[in-house]
């Protein structure tokens, strides 16, 4: 997940955003290959709510 992040963005799972979705505002990057994962949603954590 680091080689497909940005830099300054934190990336997170899907099943991370389901976790922290209540606190933090996220935008949906689609799916990304994870090593020994394959396709996951992934997200970019924007800012506190």
């Amino acid at each position: 997940m680091e080689s497909s992040g940005e830099s300054g963005k934190l990336n997170i799972s899907g099943s991370t955003y389901k976790l922290v979705s209540a606190k933090f505002n996220c935008i949906a990057r689609g799916k990304v290959e994870a090593k020994n994962l394959g396709m996951i949603d992934m997200y970019f954590v924007q800012k506190t709510i």
